[in-house]
């Protein structure tokens, strides 16, 4: 089931969207070689309840972490511990925050140090895509026009979309209807319409698209072991077009990507 949002409630996500965007920038500004990701996690934990938020990954369906933190390979459900970050590593800040009850989510893949050209373009594809992505996030178009147009900049630019994992929609629950796949037929899909809120979330990797989970059940790898990079935003469809509710504050590459 598809659940709308007054614009009431899209007032109370976009206040999680402001503390998701903060936490992710504070975790970002930690991130330096040797740092472990247990470290970065226990700092945007402490963040988020100062602030009078929830950690919202936090024990969702067993989840023993504040935060999504995956480095390299690691699409996504990285768990924070014992990794320490080296120079030329990616890193996926991704944070979900529940505030008066609405929740927010978003990612941001940080390249640490000196990382090299391809890596590098394999960042601004991704933030490309959901740039593509969020541009058709408009009333009257489909889920599925939204999924082709990230598709589409993503392998053009040489990489491949991860088909196994999608954005979804959010609010008043972390995972919510519709799904937002990230390749697709345009005008396939649900129809867009006012007072939807959607996750918008390209995972696309350097190599190969298929992936694997490790025995933890939560950490997913590329299967091939090549370079991934995962951006996402927390988008309210409205009749003035796509409202970005997790605006970057403090990490390069703009507002809105």
């Amino acid at each position: 089931m598809i659940i709308r949002k007054s614009s009431r409630e899209i007032e109370k996500m976009a206040a999680a969207g402001a503390l998701v965007a903060e936490t992710i920038a504070h975790v970002g500004g930690l991130l330096h070689p040797g740092v472990t990701t247990e470290e970065l996690d226990d700092a945007a934990g402490a963040f988020i309840r100062e602030r009078g938020g929830i950690p919202t990954s936090k024990d969702y369906k067993g989840y023993p972490k504040a935060i999504c933190i995956s480095p390299n390979d690691v699409v996504v459900h990285g768990i924070p511990g014992g990794f320490e970050v080296g120079d030329g590593d990616l890193v996926t800040i991704d944070v979900g925050v529940t505030l008066d009850g609405y929740i927010a989510d978003s990612a941001y893949t940080f390249g640490v140090g000196d990382i090299d050209d391809r890596d590098q373009r394999l960042l601004d594809v991704a933030q490309e895509a959901l740039a593509a992505g969020i541009a058709e996030a408009v009333v009257g178009n489909s889920v599925g026009d939204v999924s082709h147009a990230i598709q589409e900049v993503v392998e053009a630019g040489g990489f491949a979309v991860v088909r196994s994992l999608v954005g979804h929609g959010v609010g008043r629950y972390y995972h919510e209807d519709p799904h937002i796949p990230n390749f697709g037929e345009p005008g396939r899909g649900p129809r867009l319409s006012e007072g939807l809120t959607i996750a918008i979330e390209p995972m696309i990797t350097a190599g190969s698209p298929e992936v694997l989970v490790e025995d933890d059940g939560w950490t997913i790898r590329t299967a091939d072991g090549s370079m991934s990079a995962h951006f996402e935003h927390t988008v309210a469809i409205t009749e003035e077009g796509p409202r970005v509710l997790t605006p970057r504050v403090g990490v390069p590459g703009g507002v809105n990507v």
